[in-house]
């Protein structure tokens, strides 16, 4: 899903701050995220931090997610303890073909943000609503119901945009 916005976000920030960015098919349990996370931060000083997983690791269950998500933020602190950080919840999916019907997996989709909201509601981190800005809009999927068109990836780049803005002010 950030591979859809994340570029836009980095052009809409051109000039404010430099922007990096991981995409990658690894997920919360998998102790290789962990050390993806670690090399990319390491590279330079990161001010804000706007993160989310949780589309991947379906092998993974929410106990594990419960358990890996407070090692994902320790990864972040320790790489960049002076960064403000955003969590971006986990979006919803449709089926595909059907996009007004959301799709089953979407039930775990909404466990796991159970889950990572109290872990930063507790932390104090700022909370990205992915979820609920598309939430209610089938014409924001690509046909295949998980990533979205160039309508629903505008929607998240102008949220994302504002979230990190603010963060930076």
């Amino acid at each position: 899903i950030t591979g859809g916005y994340g570029p836009k976000v980095a052009d809409a920030l051109k000039g404010k701050a430099s922007v990096a960015r991981l995409t990658t098919s690894k997920s919360i349990g998998d102790p290789a995220l962990l050390a993806e996370v670690a090399l990319v931060l390491g590279q330079c000083h990161f001010d804000v931090v706007h993160f989310n997983n949780g589309l991947h690791g379906w092998g993974y269950s929410e106990e594990e997610y419960q358990k890996g998500f407070p090692d994902l933020l320790a990864t972040i602190r320790k790489h960049a303890p002076q960064a403000k950080l955003i969590w971006a919840t986990i979006t919803p999916m449709r089926q595909a073909g059907k996009l007004d019907v959301i799709a089953e997996n979407t039930k775990r989709v909404q466990a796991r943000n159970q889950i990572a909201e109290a872990i930063v509601a507790r932390e104090g981190i700022a909370v990205d609503d992915l979820y609920g800005l598309v939430k209610d809009h089938p014409e924001y999927w690509s046909p295949d119901g998980v990533h979205f068109n160039a309508q629903g990836v505008a929607a998240q780049v102008e949220q994302v945009t504002k979230k990190i803005t603010e963060c930076l002010e």
